[in-house]
């Protein structure tokens, strides 16, 4: 069985895919933003950290490396709205990539609305960043890093519009099928490439342009280099 971490695991999305991989038989560690809000259930162990905190972020790495080498880390923790949005949808997954042992296989929760992204990374460096651009620059570094780490399969997935707290009760996706894609990629290779795929309810699409864009990716590694102060691993 297969050692995973997912993040943002207290509720919805996370919560679901954590359970179900529990389910499973595999030895599972959630991460919540609090203490008090780590869910219940038959964890290897449970993690608590605030991703918005670019300090949180780096000792998390260093803790949840100590449960061991890790075959599969699904990066499910997501804010809605600006400062945090850039911050926990972008930057945290970059800390924690870099700084933890690189797992065989890594999983970046995206959304359609990456599609209306800007590559303007002003709103990086300030945190003004909305929604949909760090949608944009964590599917960028998703598949950037596809190329970088050819012995990790890394993959980013569209979960869909569905009824989690994030995406309130208007939600029309179901919320079973939006768990199930990160459920198959953290522990085997879909029908599909075995790396570097956008993935939407088990099926890949393509995304938007700029999210391969070599140059664009290269600048979008450069600043999050700078502003966390970690450097890009090129290769494990």
């Amino acid at each position: 069985m297969a050692l995973i971490l997912v993040t943002g695991a207290s509720t919805g999305l996370g919560l679901a895919t954590a359970q179900d991989l529990s389910d499973q038989g595999h030895d599972v560690v959630v991460h919540a933003r609090t203490s008090n809000r780590v869910p219940s259930g038959d964890w290897r162990g449970a993690v608590a950290a605030d991703l918005s905190d670019l300090d949180a972020t780096r000792a998390l790495a260093l803790e949840v490396d100590a449960f061991g080498h890790f075959d599969a880390v699904v990066h499910n923790a997501g804010a809605l709205h600006p400062p945090d949005a850039a911050r926990v949808n972008t930057i945290a997954p970059y800390v924690l990539t870099m700084l933890m042992r690189p797992p065989r296989r890594l999983v970046y929760l995206s959304s359609s609305m990456h599609r209306g992204g800007t590559t303007d990374l002003r709103g990086l460096t300030d945190c003004t960043a909305s929604y949909s651009d760090s949608k944009l620059w964590v599917t960028a570094f998703a598949l950037s890093l596809a190329d970088r780490w050819p012995d990790t399969a890394v993959h980013a997935v569209d979960p869909g519009w569905v009824p989690t707290r994030m995406g309130g009760p208007s939600a029309s996706h179901d919320l079973e099928q939006g768990h199930l894609t990160q459920v198959r990629l953290a522990t085997q290779d879909a029908a599909g490439p075995r790396t570097g795929g956008y993935w939407h309810h088990l099926t890949t699409q393509r995304p938007a342009p700029a999210a391969a864009d070599p140059a664009f990716q290269e600048a979008l590694l450069a600043a999050l280099a700078e502003v966390t102060r970690v450097p890009v691993r090129e290769h494990p």
